[in-house]
């Protein structure tokens, strides 16, 4: 009964980290201007994600543009869709895994690998959760570097967005497998 307690608890954490890497790949907030020097106030605002540059005007109106061609952008921008994507690919094959492996569902009850197949999908969680570490690991590390390069103009510097800090968190919820034994 422990063990599948334990199996729903790091089922449940896995699923919420694959929302969380869903949304933080979705979201536009990866980098937001950063407001410093005489560009305290403004009226505008400017975020950048995986998929779009937006623009938010101080009456409320979002402006967004997608990214047009992919071989445009920076290697740095495709290398973190590449990432993001695969681990929201490996979240939905953990789940599906899990589905099937855990002790509470009838599907494959009959079976020896049962067990295994918890075993590999709670693996494809931390696998999922650890490339999505990576990446908005990496992001930080970017945009705290051009952050403080002292040639960059300060209307070009961007802090740290909101999908960082849940890209931190999902990789957060999907790891936690690891401390609960799989």
């Amino acid at each position: 009964m422990a063990k599948m307690a334990v199996q729903l608890l790091g089922f449940f954490l896995g699923l919420l980290g694959l929302l969380g890497m869903v949304v933080t790949t979705l979201l536009p907030q990866w980098r937001r201007r950063a407001y410093i020097g005489s560009n305290i106030i403004t009226a505008t605002g400017y975020m950048k994600g995986l998929w779009m540059e937006c623009v938010w005007h101080s009456t409320g109106i979002y402006q967004c543009q997608t990214h047009r061609s992919l071989l445009a952008l920076p290697l740095d921008l495709q290398a973190a869709r590449a990432l993001m994507i695969i681990s929201c690919v490996a979240s939905i094959l953990a789940l599906a895994l899990a589905t099937v492996g855990m002790e509470c569902t009838r599907l494959a009850s009959h079976s020896r690998n049962k067990n295994a197949l918890a075993v590999f999908g709670g693996i494809g969680f931390i696998a999922a959760g650890l490339l999505c570490l990576v990446t908005v690991s990496w992001t930080t590390n970017d945009i705290v570097q051009q952050f403080y390069n002292p040639q960059l103009p300060s209307i070009m510097k961007y802090e740290i967005g909101q999908a960082v800090y849940l890209g931190f968190i999902s990789a957060f919820c999907a790891n936690l497998l690891f401390f609960f034994g799989l």
